[in-house]
């Protein structure tokens, strides 16, 4: 008896340290603790009743080779760092920019990659009354303040987002459950908008904002019951995915505002939501501890994954680790210089990735193995990594017989997917995101979020036809963009402690259909857990004393945040620091 809890004692001490490292197929992965960011005093945030910690990359392509910027928000202030990862310490000293804000808090925040440049970025920040603030932190401007007078929606800003290829349209949702989308060159108005139904349909509606002169916001999405969660575009811009507090998932034609698919959570709310790279797939995360993958082909729940013991509040691909083999007739066998070779080979090869992907369901097509990466974090303070294998994706072809293991893809040649048409379980075709090879992905809250297929592409045209009328909405593209512009208006210091509240929300149009959960449990809405496979994760980890908030999967490292306001960086296989490792042999020799 004393044996059993002496040993229950020892798992549960086991259990609850925090660890600095784990091992993966690929290598080590390791904490790196000179690279951890945070507020300048270094002192724990006081986590309750705060707002989530959010973190936000982006690149502004600088001459000196460290052009990455990291942008957090931690209680009432908002920092933004030169980002320098795992090649240099971090010197908390000497932020580019910091900000106080009073009477609200930084709720989310999200950079716009095609604009950014070492002279200037346009950084957008939702707050927990309703604005939304557009400010260059290089600069230290503030440009523009949308919602000031929070006529438009009193609610807090759950989701802040540029609509990808565009450098003046961003969608914002709402703990209303409502979204809207803006433009930069338009005022809000100094009245309530007036609204007219655009589109209705199960769950949701959209309107158009009444106004002699274009305003903001353009448009009003209506979505579900409950709090909006989180939105995240598909790779191409072409899809939206939606998840709110309702437990359900709307994918949405964002163009024609058209409901694609939807999905039912077990249990709960959900509250995070990713893109696979190649915009097949549909990771969920929230209130049943389960993280659940959503075919956008087949519109159904292909797998769930059970390893956190609480909340799961981000989920997000890893774009650079991946394995995408062809089968030969016999499997590949050598000496570990041809093996890397073949790796080194697979850059090369990387932009026939997707037609290999796209022939994956053909007949007479050869096999192909394919392993996509994602990870999850969750309030149990816990990092799981999972694999999603074609036993899963694939369950009634026999499988490759190609060596499956996992690469760590070069930041030139992220993974990417199959477009055209796939046959999807009507038995007709349809198109997929993703009909090209993406770029390497830009570094954001959620990186598939903001991928972008072609940055010239895109455009806020959607305003204009908008404007023109409501038939024509169907048509619109986002293509032949704006040029840029670098006028900024309304520039003063932001200070919102004294903001009136003049209006109320009386038009929400919306009939919200109310679902039993009970009866949509064992549908393909919510498929029963014996229905689906159950995925094990990969490695599940306890990584923090607070509850984890942010992933971000860049390509030598891992980022996450915990609410306490520690950024932590986590260095992939093989790319450790020099100054790490220096710094580990110090300490060993202190010790000694």
């Amino acid at each position: 008896m004393l044996l059993s809890k002496m040993a229950a004692e020892g798992g549960g001490k086991e259990m609850n340290e925090i660890k600095t490292q784990f091992t993966t197929r690929e290598g080590l992965y390791k904490l790196l603790s000179h690279s951890e960011y945070s507020r300048p005093n270094r002192v724990p945030f006081n986590s309750q009743g705060s707002n989530p910690v959010r973190v936000s990359f982006v690149n502004v392509n600088d001459q000196s080779g460290n052009g990455d910027r990291l942008c957090f928000n931690v209680g009432r202030e908002l920092y933004f760092y030169i980002y320098k990862g795992v090649r240099k310490a971090a010197d908390l000293s000497k932020p580019i920019d910091k900000r106080i804000y009073k009477g609200t808090q930084p709720t989310c925040h999200d950079f716009n990659h095609l604009t950014a440049t070492a002279e200037s970025v346009s950084l957008l920040v939702g707050f927990s009354a309703g604005q939304v603030q557009l400010i260059d932190p290089i600069k230290k401007e503030t440009s523009k303040l949308f919602n000031e007078e929070r006529l438009i929606d009193k609610s807090r800003v759950t989701c802040v987002k540029w609509v990808p290829g565009s450098e003046s349209l961003f969608l914002v949702a709402h703990s209303s459950g409502n979204m809207y989308l803006y433009n930069v060159e338009h005022t809000c108005g100094t009245t309530a908008p007036h609204y007219q139904l655009l589109k209705q349909g199960e769950s949701f509606a959209v309107h158009t904002c009444k106004s002699k002169s274009t305003r903001n916001p353009l448009l009003k999405w209506t979505v579900g019951e409950g709090a909006l969660n989180e939105f995240a575009f598909s790779p191409d811009g072409k899809f939206l995915a939606c998840v709110s507090q309702d437990g359900f998932l709307r994918v949405f034609n964002f163009d024609s505002v058209e409901l694609h698919g939807t999905m039912k959570s077990y249990f709960g709310g959900l509250l995070c939501v990713c893109w696979s790279p190649d915009g097949k797939y549909i990771v969920i995360g929230g209130e049943d501890d389960l993280v659940t993958v959503w075919s956008f082909v087949d519109c159904r729940v292909i797998a769930r994954g059970h390893g956190h013991k609480s909340w799961v509040s981000v989920v997000a691909f890893d774009p650079y680790t991946t394995s995408v083999e062809e089968s030969d007739p016999m499997e590949f066998s050598g000496s570990d210089e041809d093996f890397q070779d073949l790796l080194h080979f697979g850059r090369d090869r990387a932009n026939s990735t997707q037609s290999r992907l796209s022939k994956r369901n053909s007949t007479d097509s050869r096999p192909v193995s394919v392993t996509y990466r994602f990870g999850s974090v969750g309030q149990d303070t816990q990092l799981c990594l999972w694999d999603l294998t074609e036993d899963i994706l694939f369950p009634h072809q026999p499988l490759s017989r190609a060596r499956t293991h996992t690469n760590v893809m070069n930041a030139t040649s992220p993974p990417a997917g199959s477009g055209g048409t796939n046959p999807g379980s009507n038995g007709n075709s349809i198109t997929t995101p993703g009909n090209s090879v993406p770029p390497p992905l830009p570094r954001s809250n959620s990186l598939p979020h903001s991928a972008v297929s072609n940055a010239g592409s895109k455009s806020s045209v959607m305003d204009g036809a908008i404007a023109a009328g409501v038939s024509k909405f169907a048509t619109l593209s986002l293509h032949d963009r704006k040029e840029r512009h670098h006028e900024k208006d309304h520039k003063r210091n932001h200070s919102m402690g004294h903001i009136s509240s003049k209006s109320s929300d009386k038009l929400n149009l919306v009939t919200k259909t109310k679902t039993d959960p009970a009866k949509t449990l064992g549908t393909p809405l919510c498929p029963r857990m014996e229905d689906v496979p159950l995925l094990e994760p990969l490695i599940c980890k306890k990584i923090a004393h607070e509850r984890l908030t942010v992933l971000i999967f860049l390509e030598d490292c891992i980022v996450t945040a915990c609410q306490e306001g520690f950024i932590c960086t986590w260095a992939r296989p093989g790319k450790v620091g020099f100054l790490d490792t220096w710094i580990q042999a110090r300490k060993s020799s202190y010790r000694l």
